[in-house]
């Protein structure tokens, strides 16, 4: 039987953690929450504890570490500011259903509603985006809030939880006992057979099946189950940006990135299919473009854990609510192989006919990814900001395995990835793989947003490697402003005196800067070799462009490229 012993609310948080076997965290410390750092400096030979340059930096290092290692990602700050700086990674944790425990201390419980000394509301500010939060004011309740706040934020659907608690709750001593954690069962009591059966039957019949995958295959571990059955069906693949890796891309079935960015092969064969198996997605507006023309041809089968997500966005044929890797295996348990030989022929000829371009006579944001996939085998966990260089990545890069692209698809968070990658190279490392490359792919603006984490990978010396695709302005709006605004950059300009190599190695790491494609891979080459920060400043056109493009509001089979315009 275990021991009980009687510990203060700080021990006993360390403790809770301890049994969900954390190994990392990251935050900052402040008045409120000192008792809990306290303790963690007696158990530092446990947890190891990051500390970040900011706490935004914390919440999307918690992210990363749950994307790259599928457990969840602890993060800790003070009250008011503190807690308040965590609010972006909370809420990109929350559109991209990314498993995170934030825990933040609050004001003693006499000083509630006071207005007192960097005391606010945390619970009620995140509520809209959290998936459960709570705030302890009572030590008998402290260890089962933690051990629930862990169930919650990995069970079903995942996402965010925050757990506030008083200072005094913090110092205040009860008795706690050690318990195994609760195991998390895949959900699957929502699985009707009537909805199998209809699935089977609606893929049975298909004579053009397409596959569209999202963020759940990811999420559910649904890789291997995906491919057995894109292969006995013979369906070409596509993906959202959440759901890269799920699917390999340089499977004979893919065909690439669907929607406002994505291939003209995905987007015309989602329009041409008769069959589209949507498989942990959710119909975001930059995959459907005009919802009312999108896969006007085919019947719909959703597969999605989260019953909220039928129809909500899409009208569907059929779905089936469940785990998508549970699905997926009952699925491929009934179906026999289905030639569809004329259908994956036409989807092949539609590569040919309209390849990924771009100009090959410059350093360009797709160069610089293709090299990186060349330099690193297709074997590094690539993480992004957002904007073009995002983009990019989900083009040019070929994610061969689940969890191996990191990016903030739901809210589009600027600033989100230096801080992810941190996280994700200290996950590498508690999983047993610390060589395996963690390179962040940034414009410059996003750069800005977040670069002080440097001075964290500098302190600790993770070995991140920091690619700056640096045209000089606010690429992805000034490209809008391009196409759609007569060319009125307004406030996208970059073009001052910021040296990033400079700022780099004033942080304390190794920076580079690349003008041309020859330079390139060696520094890359040499950049991972070193296993150190370092900062790669990549000098590229101010008007390069991301194509293909949907134009806000068309129908995705609406599609075009530069070749296009020129007509």
């Amino acid at each position: 039987m275990a021991e009980t012993r009687v510990l203060n609310g700080s021990e006993i948080v360390i403790e809770c953690l301890k049994e969900q076997g954390v190994k990392t965290v990251f935050g900052y410390p402040g008045g409120t929450i000192l008792n809990i750092y306290d303790a963690l400096y007696k158990h530092q030979d446990e947890i190891t504890h990051i500390l970040t340059s900011h706490e935004q930096g914390a919440s999307h290092a918690a992210d990363g570490y749950a994307r790259a290692t599928g457990k969840v990602g602890v993060c800790m700050a003070t009250s008011g500011p503190g807690a308040t700086n965590l609010v972006t990674g909370i809420a990109t944790a929350y559109m991209d259903s990314i498993p995170i425990v934030a825990i933040t201390c609050n004001v003693g419980v006499s000083l509630l509603g006071r207005d007192s000394f960097q005391e606010i509301d945390i619970a009620g500010v995140t509520m809209p985006i959290t998936k459960y939060n709570f705030i302890v004011k009572d030590i008998t309740k402290l260890a089962g809030t933690i051990r629930r706040a862990f169930s919650i934020a990995q069970s079903g659907r995942p996402g965010p939880v925050l757990v506030d608690i008083t200072k005094d709750v913090t110092a205040a001593e009860y008795e706690y006992t050690p318990e195994e954690p609760e195991p998390i069962v895949r959900q699957t009591d929502s699985i009707r057979e009537e909805d199998i059966e209809t699935a089977l039957e609606l893929i049975r019949n298909a004579k053009k099946p397409f596959i569209f995958v999202g963020g759940g295959a990811v999420l559910s571990d649904a890789s291997e189950e995906l491919r057995t059955l894109a292969h006995r069906i013979q369906a070409p693949v596509a993906d959202s940006l959440m759901g890269k890796g799920a699917f390999d891309g340089a499977d004979e079935l893919y065909t690439g990135m669907v929607g406002m960015h994505g291939t003209k092969t995905s987007n015309f064969g989602i329009t041409e299919c008769d069959l589209l198996i949507v498989a942990g997605a959710r119909f975001s507006d930059r995959v459907t473009g005009n919802a009312s023309k999108f896969a006007q041809k085919a019947k719909i089968l959703q597969i999605d854990v989260d019953a909220a997500e039928i129809n909500k966005n899409i009208r569907t044929d059929a779905s089936v609510v469940g785990d998508l890797k549970v699905v997926l295996r009952k699925l491929n348990a009934r179906l026999d192989p289905i030639n569809h030989d004329e259908w994956v022929a036409h989807i092949e000829r539609m590569k040919d006919m309209y390849p990924l371009r771009y100009d090959k006579t410059q350093l360009t944001g797709p160069y610089i990814i293709e090299t990186i996939d060349e330099v690193t085998k297709g074997d590094a966990l690539i993480v992004t900001e957002v904007g073009q260089h995002q983009m990019w990545a989900a083009q040019y890069y070929k994610y061969k395995k689940p969890r191996t692209f990191l990016t903030s698809g739901g809210l589009g968070t600027m600033g989100y990835g230096l801080g992810a990658a941190l996280g994700a190279k200290m996950g590498c490392g508690d999983m047993g793989c610390p060589d395996t490359p963690v390179i962040n792919i940034a414009g410059d603006g996003c750069f800005r947003m977040n670069m002080n984490e440097i001075a964290t990978a500098s302190r600790y010396g993770i070995p991140v490697v920091q690619v700056v695709v640096n045209n000089h302005v606010l690429g992805m709006v000034r490209q809008w402003q391009t196409l759609f605004y007569g060319k009125r950059y307004s406030h996208t300009v970059l073009n001052d005196a910021v040296d990033f190599v400079k700022l780099a190695e004033s942080m304390g790491v190794k920076a580079y800067r690349v003008s041309s494609r020859e330079e390139l891979k060696p520094v890359l080459e040499e950049a991972i070799a070193l296993k150190a920060p370092v900062v790669i400043d990549c000098q590229i056109n101010c008007d390069d462009k991301v194509y293909p493009m949907v134009s806000p509001g068309a129908p995705i089979q609406d599609a075009f490229d530069d070749t296009d315009l020129k007509l």
